[in-house]
């Protein structure tokens, strides 16, 4: 018997955003169901570790951790870094998304992001990582082309399309067009990279040693991508171990500092734009003239980059509405919608 496709609650096939900084679920015909961090926090005991806890639960251990438990993040620059951990986090999230239901024997039918840059090794360990998790069936999507799709771009008509997807691991730029790649690049310049320059240039200026969660909640709050005006802009106070007296302590961080940190990341992004616009075919670029830049992603939001790189290219750029969901947005209309069908891939 076959379910009419007006009765959606039978569906429980799903896309994956698996991101080196959160994972994102898309339920099919419901939307977005789940958005967790990518953590996994791990207990030891007598020499074997088991998981504690997973997404948010594990993400509120960072740092505050005992000895024997250890809190790590199974991805790496958009691949996974420990199948065996990436497995149990997905499996976790399938089970969660899907609220736990075993009402139908099969596995779902899972579409999950990857960059553009995965080996084949990579790929395969994506899939066997997924399908070890539950899953009936694998389907692999390019980030880029799921953020495309999601951020509204008409990826399936004879026009070409660029996006520029900033990710926690991985930057991925791409020229799109008749459901393909006319052109791909990703460079490992992500939302996790600006934290660790944050880090480590108030480590460096201030003597002051701040976590993972103080960088980003930095970054979110002043980070810009260009300097202010008067070279100081707005101020924020950050606590931290002092690293000369050993004891906690206090500074002030400003805008003009971070921005300073963040530089040479921002760069990076810059020339991959520029090296992309420069490989694209001509009448390609000509598209691009008309429609612009498309930016995708959390590090999309970072202040000031739309303008630097509109800047830099002499395009105008913007930011997709919802920019954090585009790539399981993008996901999930490819599993959902027939004529996106054809940028999935099961190998």
């Amino acid at each position: 018997m076959r379910f009419p496709r007006f009765f959606p609650s039978v569906s429980s096939d799903l896309a994956i955003d698996l991101g080196t900084v959160n994972t994102v679920v898309y339920l099919k015909h419901r939307g977005i169901v789940l958005n967790e961090p990518s953590v996994v926090a791990l207990e030891t005991r007598n020499g074997i570790p088991t998981v504690r806890a997973i997404g948010a639960e594990a993400k509120l251990m960072l740092g505050k951790t005992p000895d024997n438990v250890t809190t790590i993040r199974p991805m790496r620059d958009g691949v996974i870094a420990d199948i065996n951990v990436a497995e149990q986090m997905i499996k976790y999230f399938i089970g969660k998304a899907r609220g736990g239901s075993r009402r139908f024997a099969r596995g779902p039918e899972v579409a999950i992001s990857i960059p553009s840059s995965a080996t084949q090794v990579e790929r395969r360990a994506i899939q066997q990582a997924t399908s070890n998790a539950g899953a009936g069936k694998v389907l692999l999507i390019e980030e880029s082309m799921a953020a495309a799709i999601g951020a509204g771009l008409r990826v399936i008509d004879p026009r070409g399309a660029m996006v520029v997807d900033i990710g926690g691991g991985t930057t991925e730029v791409a020229v799109l067009s008749l459901r393909g790649l006319a052109y791909s690049a990703s460079v490992r310049v992500g939302g996790d990279r600006m934290d660790e320059a944050i880090a480590s240039g108030i480590r460096r200026r201030h003597n002051l040693m701040i976590g993972e969660a103080t960088a980003e909640r930095i970054k979110v709050e002043i980070g810009t991508a260009r300097r202010p005006a008067d070279g100081i802009g707005r101020v924020m106070k950050v606590r931290g171990r002092d690293l000369v007296k050993g004891m906690p302590a206090e500074v002030e961080v400003s805008q003009g500092e971070i921005a300073q940190f963040l530089a040479e990341l921002v760069a990076q992004i810059v020339e991959a734009t520029l090296s992309a616009l420069e490989k694209t075919e001509p009448e390609l670029a000509a598209d691009i003239h008309d429609e612009g830049i498309v930016m995708t992603g959390g590090g999309s939001l970072l202040a000031h980059l739309d303008e630097v790189l509109s800047q830099a290219t002499g395009l105008p750029v913007v930011v997709a509405d919802d920019a954090l969901m585009c790539v399981a947005n993008g996901a999930g209309r490819a599993l959902e919608d027939p004529d996106y069908h054809g940028v999935m891939s099961d190998a």
